[in-house]
């Protein structure tokens, strides 16, 4: 298992690999999800009550730091 940003982690055990939040089967991508949608923290911490108010903050802060890479798209065809 590996541990990003404090509170991420990827195991390839866990849903699939995708990263999760500290090894539950709560996605960093759901949580980007719900915010996305306009759901505010205090009602996401409500429905997943083994979260903790950094864990949103380390899923933005994954995103972000994702954004921060440089991509290059190619044509396949």
């Amino acid at each position: 298992m590996e541990t990003l940003i404090d509170r991420i982690t990827i195991d390839e055990k866990i849903c699939n690999g995708k990263p999760t939040i500290r090894g539950k089967r709560i996605t960093v991508q759901t949580i980007l999800e719900f915010l996305s949608a306009g759901e505010k923290e205090e009602e996401i911490l409500k429905q997943f009550p083994s979260l903790e108010p950094d864990d949103i903050k380390a899923c933005l802060r994954f995103a972000s730091e994702l954004m921060g890479n440089h991509f290059i798209i190619k044509d396949l065809s």
